[in-house]
């Protein structure tokens, strides 16, 4: 794939979304839930490094929304209900079971896992739908 076949807006305005779905699911739709379920406080989580925390995240948001675009560059543009099918199916077989598999080794509650694999389902949702709109 060359660089320049890219549509590098829609990598860039997907992974934004998806991190801003982030930012409202644990903000104020889950905050206090989420914040219950791996045990940290207000506190704790204002004196966690900001700039390393989001940062990593967009740049985390960034790979996965390239991907995508790659993945749908070399399946040849598929319709837009094809892309959401792809990107929601990558949330529901891969990114949820592997989260889920990691969750019952540490031994993580049930809540935390509902919580996150909420989120990434609605992550690669958002993310499929930019790409869809845009390539």
């Amino acid at each position: 794939m060359d660089l320049l076949e890219v549509n590098w807006l829609a990598i860039v305005l997907a992974a934004v979304c998806g991190f801003l779905i982030g930012g409202i699911w644990y903000g104020p739709i889950m905050s206090k839930k989420w914040m219950g379920a791996v045990g940290l406080t207000e506190e704790d989580v204002q004196g966690g490094n900001m700039g390393l925390i989001y940062g990593g995240a967009m740049v985390f948001a960034l790979i996965s929304s390239a991907m995508l675009a790659h993945m749908f560059y070399r399946l040849g543009q598929p319709p837009i209900h094809v892309k959401m099918m792809i990107s929601t199916g990558i949330a529901l077989t891969f990114i949820i079971p592997a989260i889920g598999t990691n969750y019952l080794f540490s031994r993580k509650s049930k809540a935390l896992f509902f919580i996150d694999a909420g989120y990434w389902l609605l992550f690669y949702m958002a993310m499929g739908l930019v790409h869809a709109w845009l390539s």
